[in-house]
């Protein structure tokens, strides 16, 4: 019964810790634009959100895709074409690319879910690869010129997203909104079930829990997630590129959940802010701003292998 207790106290100790730094992180978010350019603000929220999506697969059941960026691509766009060439409003358009990413997720996860390790990471890049060359190809998505001047529209008819501020209190509400899902998808029993998967799967299936399934699902939620990311992007910067779906952005996502903190709440946010601004004040050395993102791989493989928040975590003795 004492164990009992402490665990209790520990669970609701780091449910209010949880709580804290998610009103935190809002805030800061809220009064960010007073401070920051609103645009860079959007694509590193649009970062952050495909971070946490993929976050949601690696951290939390150990399954690591080279091939995420055929989510967020792709959604990106089925949104860019349903908003232009479509005409639909900016929360379908979203929402295709979304349902779009979802049933790419479904059939890709039901190819590769059937193999572990290596063979999995190798099947997501080479489905990834083969609709890469395929948007090349496809005339709709107008190869390297991509999908350009894409409408924002109005939001629900109403709120027009041609202002800066709209768009950004839109992509605000759209990232702390799928925040949230997944953090009660963590911390749901199937999220539970997901952890104990990663953690021991031949014990899992013993327990009678059927682990393809759970880890199909889990596929195709990151998929869904990265493809909110996505198609919101393409409406941010009104374009739909090849960038988005090439096998480096599954590399910088991999990257960003990496340096942030694989397997933590914040961790993917911290992540992918870090990583863009890094970029950003890093345009001018042109290619070698790859070199410094290899570098700092290396680093913290080696030194940080928990990440920012993972570290930070260890050093307050709480998990964030």
């Amino acid at each position: 019964m004492q164990r009992v207790a402490e665990l209790n106290k520990e669970h609701a100790v780091r449910a209010y810790g949880e709580v804290i730094a998610f009103a935190a992180m809002a805030c800061l978010l809220i009064i960010a634009p007073a401070f920051a350019y609103p645009v860079f603000l959007m694509k590193a929220l649009c970062f952050a959100l495909f971070a946490c999506a993929f976050n949601l697969l690696i951290g939390y059941v150990g399954l690591l895709s080279f091939g995420h960026a055929l989510f967020f691509g792709w959604a990106s766009y089925i949104s860019a074409h349903a908003a232009k060439v479509w005409g639909l409003p900016p929360e379908l358009a979203i929402l295709s690319g979304a349902v779009a990413a979802a049933g790419l997720g479904a059939i890709v996860g039901s190819l590769a879910i059937r193999r572990q390790g290596i063979y999995f990471a190798m099947i997501t890049l080479a489905l990834a690869q083969m609709m890469y060359f395929f948007a090349v190809q496809a005339p709709f998505t107008h190869g390297e010129d991509g999908i350009q001047a894409v409408p924002r529209g109005k939001l629900f008819g109403i709120v027009d997203l041609a202002n800066q501020t709209n768009m950004y209190i839109t992509v605000l509400v759209i990232f702390l909104g799928c925040f949230l899902l997944i953090y009660r998808i963590i911390n749901s029993p199937f999220g539970e079930v997901l952890k104990a998967i990663r953690e021991n799967e031949p014990r899992a299936i013993s327990l009678g829990y059927r682990s393809e399934r759970y880890k199909l699902v889990a596929f195709v939620l990151s998929a869904t997630f990265a493809g909110v990311a996505g198609a919101t992007k393409a409406l941010v910067f009104q374009l739909a590129s090849l960038t988005d779906v090439d096998w480096p952005m599954s590399g910088e996502v991999i990257l960003m959940t990496l340096v942030g903190g694989l397997g933590t709440l914040f961790g993917p946010v911290a992540g992918a802010f870090f990583m863009v601004t890094l970029e950003n004040y890093l345009t001018t050395i042109g290619q070698w701003v790859f070199v410094v993102q290899g570098s700092i791989f290396v680093v913290c493989v080696l030194l940080f292998r928990r990440g920012i928040v993972g570290e930070l975590g260890q050093l307050l003795r709480v998990k964030l």
